[in-house]
């Protein structure tokens, strides 16, 4: 055994930040995982050896492109394009593509660089990347989306394929963005490639897609709570967000007997007193997928609801919560109140929604809590299964892409469950998927050798 120096992880981290200057989401998102990662480094010295670390915090690619534009009065717009394809020692680069005037390298390396830890937890051959671009389309007319997507897709195919990587959608980037990308890379290299994922059921894309994130999320919550002999049946779960996430998340409670007491968006919260119904889901799913409505218009439709204006969802008493709006919704305060009123489990279905104190209050009150890279995997894990399929030209039935769902998060949980008893911290999955993500990529490139 090779000793790891204590200053071993401050040394790495000002190495980092000299390296990627300005880059804070990039810093945080590594600076979460090395701690994990120290136990294992101390244990295996082939990793120092082969400074594995080191070289996976650096991207194997990085691509920055000039994105032309015609908005719908004839003026030239201007964006930035980014690709950055961080790893491919398990396969090709996956990850999504993020549309959104706050897009900036810096992002896209935090994202990418969870992404690597993601896609090797549900064991498919996927490598990790992330990619997108400052284009605001909210707002814009589907005539303007369609010109930049084209005008983004010119470039990037050059860069992209199915066996060499494999965007999906992301945020700002739904069917509308991913059908007008894979027309223009079709016109392009005139062929017909499963190279995005998130596309439309009609030419190649995959059921269940829509709802993997929210229900791989409450998926791994019941698999958290098993450990302790118990079950999402009857528990009262709060939902932050009334999205995509939020809203699968919620259906799936439903179906396996919890009780969902919240919905959220930017205005405010509803609570629900004796639990949603599925008239209310439907209602949820109405409001937000069609017209464009908000979470106060539930409770002015159903008795038992009530709105709140503001912030503040995570004070609701509850036994779950799934925090599936945005980054860093819930912080080390929000914690404290989940404690306080009841909650002992916390199953992150956003990316990254749980601020580094909130995390650390988690883990140091050793609450059942499944960080976002392993607990909202679910997205990545049917754009696997919607590569495959694409491959195989073949669709299978919602049934059986929901069971193989179920089955990969399963996998993830006890992946995660394994390391961190095997490291000496049982029941902390954080770490746990630190570790387990990372010793399946640091083995496949050690074994593929200095590249």
């Amino acid at each position: 055994m090779r000793p790891v120096e204590d200053h071993f992880a401050d040394q790495f981290m000002r190495n980092l930040i000299a390296r990627n200057p300005g880059e804070t989401e990039f810093h945080e998102a590594v600076h979460r995982v090395v701690g994990s990662l120290l136990p294992v480094l101390a244990r295996h010295s082939k990793y120092l050896d082969h400074r594995i670390l080191e070289r996976m915090v650096e991207p194997e690619r990085v691509i920055l492109f000039r994105v032309p534009w015609m908005d719908d009065r004839g003026e030239i717009q201007i964006n930035k394009g980014f690709r950055v394809e961080f790893n491919s020692a398990l396969g090709p680069y996956k990850g999504g593509l993020r549309f959104h005037s706050t897009v900036n390298l810096g992002v896209l390396k935090a994202v990418g660089f969870e992404q690597v830890f993601s896609n090797s937890l549900t064991t498919l051959p996927m490598g990790g990347g992330m990619g997108g671009s400052d284009f605001e389309p909210k707002g814009r007319s589907d005539n303007e989306v369609m010109r930049f997507c084209q005008s983004f897709m010119t470039e990037l195919s050059r860069h992209i394929g199915s066996n060499i990587d494999v965007p999906s959608g992301g945020i700002g980037v739904g069917g509308r963005e991913i059908g007008y990308l894979f027309g223009q890379y079709k016109r392009l290299r005139n062929t017909f490639d499963g190279v995005l994922t998130g596309k439309s059921l009609k030419w190649g894309g995959s059921l269940v897609r829509p709802e993997a994130t929210g229900y791989g999320a409450v998926y791994f919550a019941e698999e958290m709570l098993k450990t302790r002999g118990d079950s999402l049946e009857g528990k009262r779960v709060a939902i932050s967000g009334a999205g995509n996430v939020a809203q699968h998340a919620a259906e799936k409670c439903l179906a396996l007997g919890a009780k969902v007491v919240t919905f959220s968006d930017s205005s405010g919260f509803v609570t629900v007193k004796e639990g949603a119904t599925r008239e209310m889901w439907e209602k949820i799913m109405d409001l937000k997928n069609v017209r464009r409505g908000r979470v106060s218009e539930l409770a002015d439709a159903f008795p038992g609801v009530t709105y709140h204006e503001g912030a503040g969802v995570w004070r609701v008493p509850c036994d779950v919560a799934l925090p599936c709006a945005t980054r860093w919704e819930l912080d080390g305060d929000d914690a404290k109140a989940l404690l306080e009123n009841g909650c002992t489990c916390i199953s992150e279905g956003a990316n990254m929604p749980s601020t580094p104190d909130a995390v650390e209050f988690f883990v140091a009150k050793k609450l059942l809590f499944g960080p976002s890279k392993a607990a909202n995997a679910g997205g990545v894990a049917i754009s696997g299964l919607e590569m495959s399929q694409n491959s195989m030209r073949y669709s299978w039935t919602r049934n059986e892409v929901d069971e193989r769902l179920h089955e990969i998060m399963i996998r993830i949980h006890d992946a995660c469950a394994a390391a961190a008893t095997r490291y000496g911290q049982p029941g902390n999955y954080v770490s746990g998927a630190d570790i387990a993500g990372f010793v399946r990529v640091a083995d496949s490139m050690i074994d593929q050798g200095l590249v």
